[in-house]
Order: structure tokens, then C-alpha cells, then sequence
């Protein structure tokens, strides 16, 4: 469990919970509401002559979930002064866009992402509690909910695929039961799943709300400003790396208005631009790839919808494959028919404030970010077949609905990196989550903060080396 400890003389309340009503306006102007998530490139042109310089022992690039929450875990358990640079604002790209699981019930025992995700598990859950235990709800300040996971099948094979997963995950130390439908229908009335039916249930899950998590990361990290150990620099896009004439060894972060010295280490944590930022950053250095893919999602969100309540948070097992189907759109993706295919499977939750969230889809298609209504219809359809009574619902312009398009980092073999660049050791990389940067978050931000301050990791850091990782390089 993550404990909070300072060297400062302020005290946990006041690191926590200062003035809590009315957040800093660093917060209030640079965390959005939830609507569709866009994030546009911009080229601007600069003089060097005009960029403004500031010193820092850290830099981070990128201002997601990731990077938001290495910032906070360096501030909190270290001296070292921390900058935060982003071509864009908080909650800007994957991390507002998403549905908020702290899951295990679709992740899988003695995979090389098991520990980090049961980690950063136990450290969400220690900051919720840290949250109570002075006095906060959680589901006010996080949007913190336990209510538990369901994963979903309606056939007899899915049915044996899940026992199969409650014995595993129980086997590994979590709390897992499987439901049959009839025990299935108590638990969540208004689901469907048929006779041959059924769930694994993992009761200690959890889920939370991005933009409430990262404003209050973003003011847990604002109370360091006045000490000058913080800074952050949004609309801001990194250009390139500076190195030192004397050795070589990048010494800095180029934005577009400001020149960030980093005396001790450099952070790219820019999820889905990753790889073509890296090449940007690393001109030189034509041999650094990272294949990460942006992987597009669509969720749809119907604000305050009545018709269904949910006890629990859903998801059909398909969605651990990734089910195929292929729908038309009128979009012009750019892209090719490969790369068109499409997943969408079932998910739902509620948030804390009675929002009904479906889910999801994944596809490859660059970084568009247009709504596909064709995509839209067909996850209102696949969650019909689940949920009856939303089929008497037109999803029309009656509704109070947003949809959100997000872009995974996609990593061909199925797991971030996170570690040290080849030949430049004090350049860390932390990306490659694909959907999973909310859940992982806290875990990585450790494993990077340790490794920048030479502590031991509580987490292996070898499997998420960039070494030997991908055969085009490195």
C-alpha cells in the first residue's frame, strides 16, 4: 500500500487537500470536461534566440496519466524538482478518453504485465484509502468506485473459458467466483446472457474517473510550485533533445517556447506519439524505434440515463480477443483495409455521477479523429444484446450523450516500455500501455521514479526493457 511521506513541513492534509473547493486555476483551465478527445499536431516555428530557459533535475514529456503521476511520485518521495511539458493539456488524449478500470478479471496471471498491474492495484487502492482516512470520499475526489467486475459469456465454450479464468485467478491470490445465469440475473437483473451463461466475478475490483484523478494529481503537484520544485509547461510541444558539447549526454528538453535543463533524468511518456516524437527528439539517433500504433477507441457516454442500472462494472469476455467485425464506414481513414479491421466488444460501467459509459471499439486507422456514427451504432447494438431494455432506447439526438475517441498506444507485443534509451541512460521512456494506462499508472510511475533515483524496483523492470525488444532495432 502507497504511503505518503514528505521532507517538507507542510503536513498530509495540506499536501492533499489544500483548499479543496476550489481547485488551483492551473487545474480548473487545463483539465476539460469529459467531451470527444481531438488532439491535433501543430507545427510552430521558433527562434532559439526567444525560448525561455529553466532549470530542473526532471523533465517529463507528457502530461497524461503516466506522466502526471511520475511527476507526483518524484515530488512526494524525493527533493528532486520536477517539470511537466505537453503539445497539449491534460486529459487530452488516451487517459480522458477511456473508462477508468482498475481490473484484474481480463488481465492473466504470470504474464510479464501481471505484477506491475497487481501493483498498481494496491497502490490506487492505498491512495483511496489515504483519501478516507483524512476525512475525503474517495468517490469525490477519484471517482472511486468498488464495485466489482463482471466478465461476461453467453455460450457454453465462453462459459468453460471462464471457469477456467476464476480457477487461475483464484490459484494466482485474487478473490474470484464464477456466477451461472441464474445466480448472475440476482447479481445484475437487468442483464441478459441466456441459460448456458454466465460470469466471473472478481468483487475487489475497482474504477475511478480520469479527470477528477488527475486534477487531484494536478494539485497534489501545484503545492510544490511555491517551493520552485514544480512547473508545468501545456500547449508547449517538445522539439528536440539538447545534448552536451562535451559528452554528448542530452542535458535538455526543447519546446516550442522554452528550454527545459534536466540535471538528472528525462521522461517520454507521450502514449500513442511515442514513436514519431522519439524521432523528432532523436534525429541523430536513427537506429531508436518504437513501433507504437495508435489504436483508436470509441466509447459512448449517456449522461444521467435512468433506463438500466448497473451493480457492477461489465465486460464480455471477447473482449480479452479482441472479436473481429467488419462494418462500412463513409470515413476516409487514409489507411488500408488491413488496418480498417475492427473490434468491438461489450463493456459498461456507471460512474459516480450516474453516467452510463458503452464500450468498445479498436482500430487501427492513424490518428483520426473523427466519429464514426457506423461504430457508434454498433456498439449501442452489441450493448442491446446484453441489456434488453436498451432496445426500446433510439440512440438519437434525445439523448444526453458525448461519445469520446481515444488513441492507444499500441505495442506489437503487448506490454509498455518503461526504462533507460540505449546509449542515452538518463532519457527513460514510459509508454505502450495500450488500454491500460489508467491501471498500470502508479505502478510505472514507481518503476521509473526508482530507477531515476537508483532505488530497487518492487516490480522486475526486464521484461519492459527496450532492449531486444522489437527486431528492427536496438
Amino acid at each position: 500500500m502507497e504511503s505518503f511521506s514528505f521532507s517538507t513541513t507542510s503536513s498530509l492534509q495540506s499536501r492533499l487537500f489544500l483548499n479543496p473547493l476550489r481547485p488551483p486555476r492551473s487545474i480548473s483551465s487545463s483539465v476539460r470536461s469529459p467531451t470527444i478527445q481531438i488532439r491535433r499536431k501543430r507545427s510552430r516555428s521558433f527562434s532559439p534566440l526567444a525560448l525561455h530557459r529553466s532549470d530542473h533535475d526532471v523533465v517529463v514529456v507528457g502530461a497524461g496519466i503516466i506522466g502526471l503521476t511520475i511527476a507526483r511520485h518524484l515530488l512526494l518521495n524525493s527533493d528532486l524538482s520536477v517539470a511537466v511539458t505537453d503539445a497539449r493539456v491534460p486529459c487530452s488524449g488516451a487517459t480522458g478518453a477511456g473508462q477508468g478500470y482498475i481490473w484484474m478479471a481480463h488481465k492473466t496471471p504470470d504474464t510479464d504485465t501481471w505484477n506491475l498491474a497487481v501493483r498498481s492495484k494496491d497502490l490506487w487502492e492505498g491512495l483511496a484509502a489515504d483519501v478516507e482516512r483524512e476525512g475525503y470520499d474517495p468517490a469525490e475526489i477519484l471517482g472511486w468506485k468498488k464495485t466489482g467486475s463482471l466478465l461476461i459469456g453467453r455460450s457454453r465454450e465462453e462459459q468453460a473459458m471462464l471457469q477456467e479464468r476464476v480457477k487461475v485467478l483464484s490459484e494466482a491470490g485474487l478473490r474470484a467466483k464464477y456466477l451461472n445465469s441464474n445466480v448472475l440475473h440476482l447479481e445484475e437483473p437487468e442483464l441478459e446472457v441466456g441459460t448456458e451463461g454466465g460470469a466471473a466475478l472478481v468483487p475487489d475490483d475497482c474504477q475511478l474517473d480520469a479527470y477528477k484523478t488527475v486534477s487531484f494529481i494536478e494539485k497534489i503537484n501545484n503545492t510544490y510550485c511555491l517551493e520552485g520544485r514544480y512547473a508545468e509547461f501545456f500547449n508547449d510541444p517538445a522539439v528536440c533533445l539538447l545534448r552536451s558539447d562535451k559528452n554528448g549526454a542530452v542535458e535538455a528538453v526543447q519546446t516550442s517556447n522554452h528550454t527545459l535543463y534536466a540535471r538528472k533524468a528525462v521522461v517520454v511518456a507521450t502514449g500513442a506519439w511515442t514513436g514519431s516524437l522519439l524521432q523528432n527528439l532523436v534525429k541523430p539517433n536513427s537506429a531508436l524505434q518504437l513501433p507504437v500504433r495508435p489504436r483508436k477507441g470509441h466509447l459512448l457516454v449517456l449522461e444521467n440515463f435512468r433506463n438500466i442500472r448497473l451493480n457492477h462494472g461489465l465486460m464480455e469476455v471477447g473482449y480479452i480477443g479482441h472479436q473481429t467485425t467488419t462494418i462500412q464506414s463513409d470515413i476516409n481513414f487514409e489507411a488500408s483495409e488491413s488496418d480498417q479491421e475492427l473490434s468491438i466488444s461489450m463493456t459498461a460501467t456507471q460512474d459516480v455521477m450516474g453516467n452510463l459509459v458503452l464500450g468498445s471499439s479498436r482500430q487501427f486507422c492513424g490518428f483520426s479523429t473523427e466519429i464514426d456514427e457506423s461504430i457508434v451504432e454498433c456498439i449501442w447494438n452489441r450493448a442491446g444484446e446484453f441489456f434488453p431494455n436498451l432496445k426500446s432506447v433510439s440512440l438519437d439526438s434525445s439523448l444526453n450523450q458525448q461519445v469520446r475517441i481515444g488513441h492507444r498506444p499500441y505495442l506489437p507485443d503487448g506490454k509498455p516500455v518503461i526504462g533507460p534509451i540505449p546509449d542515452m541512460p538518463n532519457v527513460f521512456l514510459a509508454a505502450g500501455h495500450e488500454g491500460s494506462g489508467l491501471s498500470l499508472a502508479l505502478a510505472t510511475a514507481e518503476m521509473v521514479s526508482d530507477m531515476i533515483l537508483g532505488n530497487p524496483t518492487n516490480v522486475d523492470p526486464m521484461p519492459f526493457s527496450i532492449h531486444g525488444r522489437f527486431s528492427s532495432n536496438l
